[in-house]
């Protein structure tokens, strides 16, 4: 789908969707309890609906509700039985929350599965998970864009470095309750994105699930069980964080129904809003809230002074190359972008020229920054592939068009 925008300011309020990553971490929990759960404020994004299908096909249940919510019926006490003579198939879409915490989820669930995938998905790295399946003799064989994984993991010590993905750290965090006796994760290099693994000890201890912190690791005691969990899922920052783009840049947005104080590391970016509101030169670190980046560059490059995001190098293997992509949008609309091997340098302007047609790069981030862009755009702006937004924020476009935003579909 090709969307042709057209300048125009916003006005209004907003509740952005749920937390995508609270919301995975949620029906992973509840898949594995012994009962059932009801989430609710669930929506339908093609990330969750990879993770509700692929542990669906590991033997859960989700039943809709009369009011919208979803009873999970988890796999509980039979998961020990519940290991078939074949490998499961397990497609995951766009999702690498979904692939990565589900690996080690089904070699203990199911001893593996055959995983597959659409876009980059499959390019990203697994290498922490290939370390740890050398050292404990875990079948693993990528080929033809898919990955089979074949075995069983035992209780021990787990190493795994912090700087490439928390989703690593999450999947184990998941599984090692579960085997017989307790084990330990030690991290080898510096946890980033450590509010993630934070909403990960949160939601484990909701269900029951005891994680010791340790200096450097985790110690998990083993045997543990999931129990079930009523829940609601709050409203996701990392969405809210283009509305507060589109409130900086002039229009009168506010976001509603944001929960503070929450787990979400992505709550920053009402701090980062507010700093980047000032004139000056300045750096922010990014390591530990990559997904804000297509945001607060398209703030930087309408501010007075120069903003580096610095150690940003994860986002090269994302849904695209976010560094490139953000740098690639930006300056087809008239910025000032440099991008460094890790980091963007963004040098504002003081209006935004338009007129021209972007790639969204299959990259929901990247739509979005771009359609927020455009309200501050001399000349209207075509995106091409505006779709690729159903991944995280299916709804984008009705609120862009409540809020007043013009554009038509090409």
């Amino acid at each position: 789908m090709n969307i042709r925008v057209f300048p125009a300011l916003l006005e209004g309020s907003v509740i952005p969707p749920p937390s995508k990553s609270q919301a995975h971490r949620a029906l992973m929990a509840a898949a594995l309890s012994g009962g059932f759960s009801v989430l609710k404020n669930l929506a339908p994004s093609q990330d969750i609906q990879a993770t509700t299908a692929c542990l669906s096909a590991m033997g859960s249940r989700f039943v809709p509700m009369d009011n919208g919510d979803i009873q999970v019926h988890g796999l509980g006490y039979s998961i020990p039985q519940h290991r078939e003579p074949w490998l499961t198939q397990f497609n995951c879409g766009e999702s690498g929350s979904t692939l990565r915490f589900m690996i080690p989820v089904a070699l203990f669930v199911q001893g593996g599965g055959q995983f597959a995938g659409r876009g980059r998905l499959m390019e990203r790295p697994q290498k922490p998970y290939f370390d740890i399946f050398d050292e404990k003799g875990v079948f693993y064989e990528q080929k033809d864009g898919a990955l089979t994984v074949k075995g069983e993991l035992a209780p021990g010590e787990y190493r795994l470095p912090g700087n490439i993905s928390s989703q690593f750290v999450t999947g184990l965090l998941y599984t090692l309750p579960l085997l017989k006796g307790g084990s330990e994760i030690v991290l080898t290099s510096q946890l980033e994105s450590k509010g993630y693994v934070d909403m990960t000890l949160e939601m484990l201890g909701r269900f029951g699930i005891r994680i010791e912190v340790l200096e450097g690791g985790f110690s998990i005691p083993g045997g543990q069980r999931y129990r079930p969990c009523d829940l609601t899922v709050e409203a996701d920052w990392s969405q809210a964080a283009f509305w507060y783009a589109a409130a900086f840049l002039g229009s009168r947005v506010e976001a509603r129904g944001l929960e503070g104080g929450t787990c979400q590391g992505d709550e920053v970016i009402e701090r980062l809003t507010s700093w980047l509101s000032q004139p000056g030169d300045m750096e922010i670190d990014v390591s530990n809230c990559p997904d804000l980046v297509p945001a607060l560059a398209l703030m930087a490059a309408v501010r007075s002074g120069t903003a580096r995001l610095i150690n940003a190098a994860r986002l090269r293997m994302k849904e695209s190359d976010r560094l490139a992509s953000v740098t690639q949008v930006l300056t087809a609309l008239g910025a000032q972008v440099e991008e460094g091997p890790d980091f963007l340098k963004i040098t504002g302007v003081s209006e935004l020229a338009g007129g021209v047609t972007v790639d969204c790069c299959n990259d929901h981030r990247i739509a979005m920054m771009a359609a927020v862009a455009a309200t501050r755009c001399k000349e209207p702006v075509t995106l091409l592939g505006a779709e690729c937004v159903r991944k995280s924020y299916p709804y984008f476009w009705d609120d862009y068009r409540k809020l007043g935003g013009k554009f038509d579909v090409l």
